[in-house]
């Protein structure tokens, strides 16, 4: 009788039952559905309103669920793809624009399975669907806040020279500065050469002024700090999203790709990727009067803005700012301990701190306003030419005060913002300003939903290849091995088993089309290292050894073979993964954990079959069915 340890019987049992249990969710597909949700942040989906969509998807014979709440939205389960994108058009012209209306895909494992935590694989975009968003960079508001800044530069620098001036203007990307005469102008231009590397000075004006051109050098590192600072804000959002294995790239000079698999509700992922929300702390112009800003007519050096918590009332304010969006570093929601409304907690960088704590030390009692500047993506449907409806993106910019207090001591880098209407939107606001203030706002010049059933044609033809060729597999090996041919075969079966079972169980893990192909590349190399212990039992019985110690032989010497084999393609994949993106890691993660269980189901799982048929006998064996 050969020795095999009964604790690798025991171990591969236990692994087989509890990758087995964590596969099953995936026998349960989910069913097509229609998400609906408010606009707004935190917005809820009224009885009155799902009774109306229920009472259209009836008139419109479309069979349907009863409907179900999930966080703030409302979903109704349909029968079929065709059933869902026919329920979507009716109940989008239905609601308007005041609710969006959503493709989605509605789980039906059942609870018991979700009690232990097990659930369906994660599928990438081009297998469950999702949203894919194109965003455009908008590099003329990054030029202007940087002109607005060196102009700024350009007239601290005259002041410390001691050198006067009549004005600093902008003119696109120039900056013309008028002096009082040419003693002046000729005067100012070392100091600012020196200050404003940036800009080249034109030599040929002899007028007592000066024209500075910003550099081409200058402006490309502008742009692509803007497009680098955004797709890693971006990043931030799609994370504090929780969506897996989601794909943000930049395309081009200034534009981003964002790719959310298995995102449907495209409401939420708009509201929060197409948003440049960032804060402004600014003075209160108190000495001008209420009166003076119901005129709309902004005093010299201020801008009048709406109060949104007082009814809209203008504010006038100093342009001046204290400390912006971009010196945050954490933002946290909670509760006001008084008054039990919603407050954003904000750190400022030093900085911002800094800058924060020289002004309100000299302007305690003072004012100090909270602006709120947002751009935003909408969609609107139109009608085009031939009186097809689609929907365009339209971005809107708003800005208003949310919150005015007076300054009662010199304040450091921590804040508390309040003022706002809902948690929802307080949480929202912290979740912005946690992630990361873009450096320029974008425009989501196209958005596309990939539906479930593009995803579902994917799967099937994944599913075929992979069936083919498991049969081809499979059917060589009993003709070629027998018996032995069989012990591989079912250790195959375990080995997808393994695969299914460990990729739902990682939360990270997501299958894409690459990573199905994956599976397909394991399944024919899972066999090689049976190939190679079969092959090596065949030479042994041919050496004259008794099939017992053939058994011995073959499974002890060919495995430095097999380990050596498969590291080399486990670097490989730990390479792919690292280097590439999407895709490419999904193809790395599946070729990765197959590799891994086919080691283990090819030496231990046939291993047992084999000691279990061979080994366990009265009588030794007279042959081997190999």
């Amino acid at each position: 009788m050969t020795r095999y340890p009964r604790w690798k019987f025991f171990l591969l049992l236990a692994v087989l039952l509890g990758c087995g249990l964590y596969a099953l969710p995936n026998l349960y597909p989910d069913v097509p559905a229609i998400q609906i949700s408010a606009n707004d942040a935190g917005g809820q989906v009224p009885v009155p309103v799902r009774d109306r969509v229920l009472g259209a998807l009836d008139d419109a014979g479309i069979e349907h669920g009863e409907g179900e709440t999930i966080n703030n939205s409302w979903m109704v389960r349909l029968e079929s793809t065709d059933a869902q994108l026919r329920a979507r058009e009716r109940i989008s012209s239905l609601l308007g624009e005041e609710y969006v209306v959503a493709l989605n895909l509605a789980p039906t494992t059942p609870d018991w399975l979700r009690a232990v935590g097990a659930s369906p694989m994660n599928l990438g975009l081009d297998l469950r669907g999702g949203v894919h968003f194109l965003l455009q960079v908008d590099m003329a508001t990054v030029i202007e806040q940087r002109m607005d800044a060196w102009s700024g530069q350009a007239k601290l620098t005259l002041r410390n020279e001691g050198i006067r001036y009549r004005s600093v203007d902008i003119e696109g990307q120039k900056l013309v500065i008028t002096l009082d005469d040419q003693i002046a102008a000729d005067a100012a231009r070392a100091p600012l050469r020196t200050a404003l590397p940036e800009f080249t000075l034109d030599q040929s004006e002899e007028r007592p002024r000066l024209t500075l051109t910003l550099n081409q050098s200058t402006l490309d590192e502008l742009q692509d700090y803007a497009v680098d600072q955004n797709r890693t804000a971006l990043n931030n959002r799609v994370n504090e999203l929780g969506v897996g294995n989601a794909v943000v790239q930049r395309q081009g000079a200034d534009r981003i790709v964002v790719q959310l698999p298995g995102v449907q509700d495209a409401s939420q992922a708009r509201r929060i990727l197409g948003r440049t929300a960032t804060l402004e702390f600014r003075l209160v112009a108190d000495q001008y009067s209420s009166s003076r800003a119901s005129t709309g007519i902004a005093p010299p050096g201020t801008e009048i803005f709406p109060f949104k918590s007082q009814n809209d009332r203008p504010v006038i304010l100093e342009k001046s700012k204290i400390a912006t969006g971009d010196q945050v570093t954490n933002a946290q929601m909670g509760f006001d301990q008084q008054s039990g409304t919603p407050q954003v907690n904000v750190e400022l960088d030093s900085t911002g701190a800094r800058s924060m704590q020289r002004v309100t030390s000299k302007n305690v009692g003072n004012p100090m306003s909270v602006l709120f500047i947002e751009t935003k993506t909408v969609m609107k449907t139109v009608e085009d030419e031939d009186g097809e409806r689609r929907q365009v993106p339209e971005s809107t910019t708003d800005q208003y005060v949310i919150n005015v207090a007076t300054i009662q001591d010199t304040l450091g880098s921590r804040f508390r913002i309040t003022g706002l209407d809902s948690p929802a939107e307080a949480s929202e606001l912290a979740l912005l300003l946690r992630a990361g203030s873009l450096a320029a706002p974008v425009t989501i010049v196209e958005e596309r939903t990939i539906g479930p059933s593009l995803g579902q044609e994917n799967i099937e033809a994944g599913l075929k290849s992979m069936a083919l060729g498991m049969a081809l597999v499979l059917l060589f090996m009993v003709i070629w091995y027998k018996v032995f041919g069989l012990f591989a075969n079912v250790a195959l079966l375990g080995n997808l088993v393994i695969i299914v079972g460990v990729m739902s169980l990682i939360p990270g893990a997501t299958l894409t089309l690459p990573g199905i192909a994956g599976i397909v590349l394991t399944v024919g190399m899972a066999v090689d290292a049976n190939v190679l212990i079969y092959e090596r039992i065949r030479e042994e019985l041919r050496n004259g050894r008794r099939p017992r110690e053939a058994i011995e032989e073959g499974y002890g010497r060919a495995f430095t073979t097999i380990l050596d084999a498969n590291i080399t393609t486990m670097i490989v994949a730990v390479i792919l993964f690292s280097a590439g993106t999407g895709s490419v890691q999904g193809f790395a993660v599946t070729l990765f954990i197959g590799i891994l269980s086919s080691m283990f189901t090819a030496i231990i799982g046939t291993r047992a079959l084999v000691e279990m048929t061979y080994g366990r006998g009265a009588r030794a064996p007279a042959k081997l069915s190999i």
